[in-house]
């Protein structure tokens, strides 16, 4: 049974667009039977009473989700009578707005008036208005009552409906969207702009409401199926010239700039199609590192490693010369090593260590030097008793080359004139 209902057809539902006044939202009405035609005026039933408005398009058929039940039904065609109200109403609107304005300056109140409309039965009269603040009224709704004899309502409005409201051209010459063909207003956020790559000057992306403009909607949901199939920038790729880092994405036309990793100075453009991601985004601290030889375009599926049997490398330094061969320097060292030991055992006896001398020790005289040891073979000479070969002169010491010489005429050592 529940398949059966399920397949059952839909029963669509007659409706009539009215718009109440030029360039304001259609709403669907219930014809009640009745043959409209687009341009028609009707009198039609609404929560504040019968109201006056014009057909926008005949009889046609909707799907009844698309319709907010209960519906409310066309009264009749609009007669000569019902227009001449319709006028008087108008003019009587705009005799109320310019009352309303001569008040708010008299109350000194914060608040621009935007509009006025006039019941159609002029049992009420329905002022907008737009503030920054919360306002004060209530004295000026006594005196527009006391004026007019009627009900009065103030409604405080933002700027985009004042925008739709008064109407105008927008920054592309064409008349507001929102005045002319936008039903309801979508929520646009600063967001889209960054998604669209648009400058974020506020006089740029702004409406002549203050507002984001309403058109960056309409590309949005484009924009968001490019992002899908392009990388994102500083993302890693092979490119048929070689792997490299994206620099700049173009969303428009599905391109990619590279910076090439081999030679940072080069910078290609490249399809999507042409490219393939290694790592998407920016790397981060937790990333594997990419493999050297991953190259699915480049290497045809892995890249070619480098041959150090067929490439060879230019030499950047000749090779170092030395001025004598390399056996004559050896053989140098080896007698030197050899020659050493010999000579520390010559010089110093068994177990002793070979005094040092200091520079000023060297230079100085010191009397007290030990003798030289006579070898063992020579001949002992006899020692000289004093007083034996007067007429024999002493043996004098042998004077070294060191030794410092007296200024002649001295009385010092063996330099002494002789008595």
């Amino acid at each position: 049974m529940e398949n059966e209902t399920n397949t059952q057809p839909v029963t669509p539902v007659e409706v009539v667009d009215i718009q109440f006044r030029q360039g304001q939202k259609v709403y669907y009405f219930d014809p009640a039977g009745i043959s409209c035609k687009a341009g028609d005026h009707v009198i039609i039933d609404t929560a504040r009473g019968a109201e006056y408005g014009i057909c926008t398009a005949g009889n046609h058929q909707v799907h009844p989700a698309e319709v907010v039940a209960p519906l409310r039904k066309v009264i009749r065609l609009a007669t000569e009578q019902d227009q001449k109200i319709a006028k008087a109403n108008r003019a009587k609107e705009k005799h109320a707005f310019t009352v309303c304005l001569d008040k708010i300056r008299e109350h000194q109140l914060d608040m621009q008036l935007v509009s006025a409309e006039c019941a159609f039965d002029g049992s009420k009269i329905l002022f907008f208005f737009t503030a920054d603040e919360r306002v004060d009224f209530r004295e000026l709704v006594k005196d527009l009552a006391s004026s007019f004899h009627c009900r009065i309502e103030l409604r405080q409005i933002g700027v985009r409906d004042k925008a739709k409201m008064v109407g105008g051209l927008g920054i592309c010459g064409r008349p507001f969207c929102c005045a002319s063909f936008l039903d309801d207003f979508q929520p646009v956020s600063i967001k889209m702009a960054k998604t669209q790559n648009l400058s974020l000057n506020p006089t740029k992306i702004s409406g002549t409401c203050g507002r984001l403009m309403c058109c960056l909607k309409y590309e949005q949901d484009a924009y968001e199926d490019l992002i899908r199939s392009s990388p994102k920038a500083e993302s890693f790729v092979d490119t048929p010239d070689g792997r490299g880092t994206v620099v700049e994405v173009d969303l428009l036309r599905q391109r990619v700039k590279v910076r090439m990793e081999e030679q940072t100075d080069t910078i290609g453009i490249y399809h999507n199609s042409e490219i393939a991601v290694l790592r998407n985004g920016k790397a981060k601290k937790n990333d594997p590192p990419i493999p050297a030889d991953l190259a699915p375009i480049s290497g045809g599926g892995k890249r070619r490693r480098f041959q150090p049997e067929l490439e060879e490398t230019p030499r950047l330094l000749d090779p170092i010369k030395f001025r004598y061969s390399t056996e004559t320097v050896a053989e140098g060292v080896e007698e030197s090593k050899q020659a050493q030991p010999a000579q520390k055992a010559e010089q110093t006896p068994e177990g002793e260590k070979k005094p040092q001398r200091s520079r000023n020790n060297r230079r100085r005289r010191t009397d007290n030097k030990p003798k030289q040891e006579q070898p063992p073979n020579a001949e002992a000479t006899p020692k000289k008793v004093p007083g034996e070969g007067a007429g024999e002169k002493p043996n004098k010491p042998r004077r070294r080359n060191h030794h410092r010489r007296h200024r002649p005429g001295g009385n010092s050592g063996n330099n002494a004139p002789e008595a």
